[in-house]
């Protein structure tokens, strides 16, 4: 049994951990959730929503953050996602997913259209890739070399509200 709810201070640590194990930032990379969180809680930076999943004994599994797309028409952009190794593929990220998404359309069509996605196309995020397109996400465009030679960054998109 899970339970999804919004991050609170005491889920730094644990989410810097989880993001270091998943192999997505270094020890030394992850000092910039501090910022990120704080200014969440602070509500210094506008319209990100943090969530965080835990499992029966209150340890958190997973994260998730998103905000508002900035100059853009009510697109959302998930900028960070991850599973504690040890739970991936057992559906934490589907259950954040599925939240951050639920959340998003509780909005309303007024303030959520799109939520976008990016990630990396190296051969250590093809699960990830996979994952979105489980989803249902349509690979959108791809920024040759963004994050190095060889790296390509790779936005995935999908639509929240029905267009006619």
């Amino acid at each position: 049994m899970h339970t999804i709810r919004v991050a609170e201070p005491a889920d730094l640590e644990r989410i810097k951990a989880i993001a270091v194990a998943a192999q997505m930032f270094t020890v030394d990379e992850v000092a910039f959730f501090d910022e990120m969180l704080a200014g969440f809680w602070d509500g210094s930076m506008e319209g990100h929503q943090w969530l965080v999943l835990e499992d029966g004994d209150r340890t958190v599994q997973a994260a998730a953050n998103y905000a508002p797309e900035p100059f853009s028409d009510r697109m959302w952009n998930l900028y960070f996602i991850a599973v504690d190794p040890p739970r991936q593929g057992g559906g934490a990220g589907t259950a954040l997913m599925a939240r951050a998404e639920e959340e998003l359309r509780a909005k309303g069509e007024q303030l959520a259209r799109v939520l976008i996605v990016e990630t990396s196309s190296t051969e250590q995020y093809a699960k990830t890739r996979e994952f979105y397109v489980k989803l249902g996400y349509d690979e959108e465009a791809r920024v040759r070399q963004f994050y190095g030679p060889g790296d390509d960054k790779v936005m995935y998109w999908k639509a929240l509200v029905e267009t006619a």
